[in-house]
């Protein structure tokens, strides 16, 4: 069986790893991408410092309000996109998540986010959390069935399980939507670890 920090480290890892990408393919992108980079990346890196093992950091009372006021603060510059389609309904989805998560684990009596390490009550209201467990398998499930390489019809390249149009490679790899898919499926596994932890 693994150690509890073991498991936190490395959801820590993978969240940190996957903000870095989205930072990466924010600055390379633009438009509505590069503000959807720039969300992801804020989901990643907030993920990673909720996901720090309690005996390397021990996060103090009011870092779980700071958490809800980013979160906050994310759900509601999400709102607006809402019109633009896309992935935006995905993000505000995310970002109430990482509110929820933040409010349930600095409520008073709760186990601020590490109850495998420290036992105390669950935090969290258990319907909303069934709701949201259930979202993410259902985005995982989808998102990974998205991954799955197609092959290539009528002697056209493919890129990200799409033909390029026109025959030509794609260009430059931010322009590669497999790995804004790929972020945002290990972001999608972290919050269901993170989420099964309520």
């Amino acid at each position: 069986m693994w150690e509890p920090a073991l498991s936190g480290w490395l959801l820590c890892a993978l969240c940190a790893v996957t903000g870095l990408s989205c930072l990466l393919r924010m600055r390379a992108s633009a438009g509505e991408e590069r503000r959807g980079a720039g969300a992801e990346a804020v989901m990643g890196f907030g993920m990673a410092v909720m996901a720090l093992p309690a005996a390397v950091l021990t996060q103090p009372g009011w870092s779980w309000a700071v958490y809800a006021a980013v979160f906050g603060g994310a759900t509601l510059h999400a709102l607006p996109a809402l019109r633009r389609g896309g992935h935006h309904l995905h993000h505000l989805i995310g970002s109430l998540a990482m509110l929820y998560m933040a409010v349930a684990m600095g409520a008073p009596g709760a186990h601020a986010g590490h109850p495998a390490a420290v036992a105390g009550p669950a935090g969290g209201i258990p319907v909303l959390t069934g709701a949201l467990l259930l979202y993410y398998v259902g985005y995982v499930l989808h998102a990974g069935t998205r991954l799955v390489p197609v092959a290539a019809t009528a002697g056209r390249p493919v890129a990200a399980g799409r033909p390029v149009a026109g025959g030509g490679p794609a260009t430059g790899w931010a322009a590669r939507p497999e790995l804004a898919l790929a972020c945002r499926l290990a972001m999608a596994l972290a919050m269901l670890a993170m989420l099964v932890t309520l």
